[in-house]
């Protein structure tokens, strides 16, 4: 189970949403338009690189880029990061095949709002895309654990620019929580605070 951060309550109806699609396998953009066009989302734009997506972010400022990593020239987390600075209310939802500790971490760092990998369902997607779409973020309970391991290994420390900043008690004791599949109400209870508070920890820790 997804846990989400902090954020506005209200949903946005997914065909309100303008959506991109970034990844440089043709096959692969086809049917995950169609998937999602199935579930009424308004696909915009599609890219096969970073560069191209950039330029169709500067054209048509979409709501939703749902970004691969592993492309030829400018990468996913590249672009990513380009996103973040010339379109800031465009949200990123990285959909990678990756879940290597480093591409975790760097997708973060560089804005992304959720990692999702290419084995979730449409309904994982989904929920990653109506979140993003109202300011909130998105962990999986197996991405969760890759950033709780990176922080033990540097111990929480604010001196490797990897991590970031320091994480506190409580925001490490929430990401373990969500690494064990805990959602905001489990969570919650078990740290004996709101369910907004479990979701002001996981924006900070994001």
């Amino acid at each position: 189970m997804a846990t989400e951060a902090a954020g506005p309550s209200e949903t946005v109806a997914p065909d309100l949403l303008r959506v991109m699609l970034v990844d440089d396998h043709d096959l692969f953009r086809t049917g995950l338009r169609n998937l999602l066009e199935e579930q009424g989302v308004q696909i915009v734009a599609e890219a096969s690189d970073g560069a191209k997506a950039l330029t169709q972010v500067r054209e048509l400022t979409p709501d939703i880029v749902v970004m691969d990593l592993n492309m030829p020239g400018m990468n996913g987390i590249e672009a990513t990061r380009e996103i973040a600075r010339l379109a800031p209310l465009t949200r990123v939802v990285v959909l990678t095949i990756s879940d290597q500790d480093d591409d975790v971490i760097d997708a973060i760092v560089a804005g992304a709002c959720g990692y999702l990998l290419k084995d979730s369902s449409i309904q994982d997607l989904m929920q990653g895309i109506r979140a993003a779409s109202i300011g909130e973020a998105l962990i999986s309970p197996h991405i969760a654990a890759k950033v709780l391991q990176r922080v033990r290994a540097f111990g929480g420390s604010s001196d490797d620019a990897v991590v970031g900043p320091e994480l506190s008690d409580r925001e490490t004791e929430g990401l373990r929580l969500i690494a064990n599949g805990k959602d905001n109400a489990e969570i919650a209870g078990e740290l004996h605070i709101s369910p907004k508070t479990v979701k002001n920890h996981i924006s900070n820790i994001l």
